[in-house]
């Protein structure tokens, strides 16, 4: 495997921490001029962000397996739609990844040798921002193929080692150490708070913490940790609380406004107008997945409630590809519920009833087109809330479940729930509240695995094209990871 974690020193320097996507390449990144001063350091953390941004922007593995979706105009879905996954057919390169990890790994080695004497502040920041970034990439493969390769240590010259994949359970032992370092790390900088969240497209103490939370209840329910991990969730969202963030007063303006400026969001992923950029640095080429659920204009031509639809006027802005489904409209029971607004709107062509369009992320309307440029939400104080609903009612303590569900449904205008209050049943409608408060967010695949490995629902009945199927929960890897490595044996179920 000696390509597995190929690390590009030439990766591109970027101008601003905030907005990650105004690129501007400066120099090439080498060992003889690189890695020479403490202000080599900032640029390169800020360089690793673009990574972060790719994976929360993919919708095939946090969205496509799940039910809320169906085609539309164009359909683009993968084979993980129709759950036809096999070794040859939508299997993962992890190459990605461990490009992004490879350069957390060399970035934390050589740090080391610097003290920042002027400011140590910076140093501890830039090491938690780091260690969060590292145990994202982890947490998002893991989820994604289960047992995972663990590389801890910086590779700076060809010989790669070839690694087996550790179990599941290791490798989610690794991402809380490394969390565990990151909060460490935030709470010894001089003056913290919980509160203090210096931007949102960048990990912070509060995010540190909800990534923590949502790797133990994936622990507890996934991989058999149980109510020690589950309380470990409870507490580290007892953390996040003490951000000071608060929902807001509308759902309108909970994903869809700006992250820097939205009180619930706690971490984001930046987008500008007209962002699609091409593979540079390592990282690869992305473009906002909502170009995949605008429609263009001339396939809603004639619609009686066209201002209403989030068309583009051009395929180029809009693919017309995903309409939510039936499985998902149906979760909104209430038609009073004030979210179903801000999720979808089915086209009128007279008496006919047609697509029912999303809504969640319409983007911006500028005098040439709508575009897809919404921040892409990762943690908001809502999915919080929603954890820990899941976590208590997971220990069996319903009542206190009912309390932060009902927080959420407080704000969708569906008032308090009148429903069973036995385990079973108050999980159901924690997984219910998830696909309505959280539809479109990348989250809902994640959340049915949970679910049924904690026994609330079985997903090979719940998702419609899984039905009759016996295709694993994770991903088959690529057969050319197996030829590069003869240690890594395929996921289990596809051999």
């Amino acid at each position: 495997m000696k390509k597995i974690f190929p690390y590009i020193l030439g990766l591109l320097i970027f101008t601003s921490c905030d907005a990650l996507l105004e690129v501007k390449p400066e120099s090439s990144i080498t060992e003889a001029v690189y890695w020479q001063n403490e202000s080599d350091f900032e640029p390169y953390l800020t360089g690793i962000y673009p990574f972060m941004r790719v994976f929360a922007n993919n919708v095939t593995y946090g969205t496509e397996r799940s039910e809320e979706l169906i085609s539309a105009l164009n359909s683009r879905f993968t084979v993980a739609w129709a759950q036809n996954l096999t070794p040859s057919s939508g299997a993962l390169n992890y190459a990605d990844w461990y490009k992004a990890i490879g350069h957390c790994n060399l970035l934390l080695e050589k740090i080391q040798g610097f003290e920042f004497a002027s400011n140590p502040d910076l140093k501890k920041r830039i090491l938690a921002e780091t260690y969060c970034l590292r145990a994202y990439f982890y947490f998002h493969l893991t989820r994604i193929i289960g047992d995972t390769p663990l590389m801890l240590e910086a590779v700076t010259d060809t010989e790669v080692p070839l690694l087996a994949r550790s179990p599941a359970p290791d490798v989610l032992r690794q991402i809380v150490a490394d969390l565990d370092e990151a909060i460490a790390q935030f709470r010894s900088i001089s003056g913290f708070t919980p509160a203090l969240i210096p931007s949102k497209y960048r990990f912070s103490y509060a995010s540190a913490q909800a990534l923590k939370a949502d790797a133990k209840l994936w622990s507890a329910k996934v991989l058999g940790g149980g109510n020690a991990d589950l309380n470990a969730a409870i507490e580290a969202i007892g953390e996040v609380e003490k951000s000071g963030a608060t929902l807001s007063a509308d759902f309108k303006t909970a994903a869809n406004s700006r992250a820097s400026s939205n009180r619930e969001m706690l971490l984001a992923a930046f987008f500008l107008r007209d962002e699609s950029t091409a593979a540079a640095g390592g990282v690869p080429a992305v473009s906002h997945f909502c170009v995949n659920a605008f429609p263009f204009e001339t396939g809603v031509q004639g619609a009686d409630n066209l201002d209403s639809i989030p068309f583009a006027k051009t395929s180029a802005n809009g693919q017309g590809a995903y309409q939510i489904s039936p499985a998902s409209r149906a979760l909104f029971t209430n038609t009073a519920d004030k979210r179903i607004p801000f999720t979808w709107v089915t086209e009128r062509q007279g008496n006919t009833l047609k697509i029912s369009w999303i809504t969640k992320f319409t983007g911006t309307i500028y005098p040439d087109s709508r575009v897809a440029d919404n921040d892409i939400p990762m943690y908001r104080l809502a999915d919080i809330f929603l954890m820990k609903a899941e976590a208590y009612a997971a220990l069996d303590q319903t009542a206190t479940a009912i309390d932060y569900l009902e927080k959420v449904r407080l704000r969708a205008g569906t008032g308090e729930y009148t429903g069973a209050t036995d385990k079973l049943s108050v999980e159901r409608e924690i997984l219910n509240e998830r696909g309505r408060e959280l539809f479109f967010e990348n989250k809902r695949w994640y959340d049915l695995v949970r679910f049924h490995k904690g026994g609330t629902i079985n997903v090979y009945q719940y998702v419609p094209n899984l039905v009759g199927k016996t295709t694993p929960l994770f991903w088959p890897l690529n057969t050319t990871v197996l030829a590069n490595n003869s240690l890594i044996k395929q996921t289990e179920g596809y051999n």
